[in-house]
């Protein structure tokens, strides 16, 4: 079991946004009118940026929250066009390379700095090659560099890597499912299994490992002072 810092706040707000996007898995698209299936589908990323602001006390707390903001957005701009849902995410993508820059290790280990750098380069790479409609594909690359950039700074960053480096990994796997529901994997049912549930429980530990981070280097911090 995780321990919690002492000040966190508002933890129903978090488990409120994991019934959220769990229940939304079960739900088909055809079984609910269009505008509450897009309000269901925002909603639990959506409440995991509520919590995170709930929690924010500096610019960092902000950050993670905006993060979380561009991803609800995200998911709902998808439903109208494909082309502004992923600028939402490019943008919380940009913004957590920011977050987590400010927070990189000062001595990552060869194998830390082996896997960023495979996610910088392997991620816009493969993304590039899975589309099976090539006019698209270097829209997908371009996207996908910012989110392979992501998911190398969280992981060298102090963040906890099984949880926030862990998290940014599982949302890269559910991109890289999405441009090859599109490619090779059109027809199959592994990205209709998958794709969801690794980004959702991707957004839910990088939130739920930021913001605890945060508070608890918070509470060290104040604790530093008053000594």
């Amino acid at each position: 079991m995780i321990a919690t810092p002492p000040k966190l706040r508002a933890l129903w707000l978090f488990l409120l946004a994991l019934v959220a996007g769990a229940s939304f898995w079960f739900v088909g698209q055809h079984t609910v009118p269009t505008l509450p299936w897009m309000a269901w589908k925002g909603a639990g990323v959506a409440l995991l940026a509520v919590w995170a602001a709930v929690n924010a006390h500096n610019r960092d707390g902000w950050l993670i929250t905006a993060v979380m903001l561009f991803g609800a957005l995200g998911d709902v701009l998808l439903e109208r066009s494909q082309t502004d849902g992923a600028l939402a995410f490019l943008a919380g993508h940009l913004t957590a390379v920011l977050l987590y820059l400010s927070h990189r290790r000062a001595k990552p280990t060869p194998s830390q700095i082996a896997l960023a750098i495979l996610l910088l380069i392997a991620v816009p790479v493969i993304a590039f090659l899975l589309p099976a409609d090539r006019t698209g594909a270097p829209g997908i690359a371009l996207y996908a560099t910012g989110l392979g950039a992501m998911a190398a700074s969280a992981w060298i960053s102090r963040f906890p890597r099984y949880r926030v480096g862990l998290g940014a990994v599982m949302f890269v796997a559910s991109d890289l499912l999405i441009f090859a529901k599109i490619g090779p994997f059109s027809g199959s049912l592994i990205p209709i299994f998958l794709i969801w549930p690794l980004y959702f429980a991707g957004q839910a530990l990088i939130a739920w490992g930021a913001v605890t981070t945060l508070l608890r280097w918070k509470d060290d911090e104040d604790l530093h002072h008053r000594l």
